[in-house]
């Protein structure tokens, strides 16, 4: 009897986290190329004022799905990140927006990984130097 309790608690545990398990959808590898380049997507503005311009980072391929992002500049400072392509998966929807909000506040790509997304943490940088080059160039 004295087993009896500790088997039925541990398996009652292993249960509850095979049930409650979400394998990531999207993990199989494309088969058309990536956009090798960034791409800016479109520029307009009004005389004396500042540019606006919204810039393709590259798609980056990573083992949970591709990555990449659309970043919008007034000037030469970044007003909008937004994710064209993102692996469906829970950190990677729980990081998007600890990542967009330091973009914003750094102005750059040199952003710290979230914790638990490192994956698309790496891939979302890769993604946004590159727009961010792009941009400059």
């Amino acid at each position: 009897m004295k087993r009896v309790i500790p088997v039925v608690a541990f398996s009652l545990v292993g249960l509850i986290s095979v049930w409650r398990y979400e394998p990531s959808v999207g993990t199989t590898q494309s088969t058309a190329a990536p956009d090798p380049t960034p791409t800016p997507v479109s520029s307009g503005a009004t005389e004396g004022s500042d540019s606006t311009e919204v810039v393709k980072g590259t798609t980056v391929t990573t083992e949970k799905g591709p990555v990449q992002v659309q970043v919008t500049f007034e000037g030469d400072e970044i007003t909008a990140v937004k994710l064209l392509q993102q692996p469906n998966h829970p950190q990677t929807t729980a990081a998007v927006p600890e990542l967009v909000a330091a973009t914003l506040q750094a102005q750059s790509a040199d952003v710290d990984t979230v914790t638990g997304a490192t994956i698309t943490s790496d891939a979302y940088k890769e993604s946004l130097q590159a727009a961010i080059d792009a941009k400059g160039a």
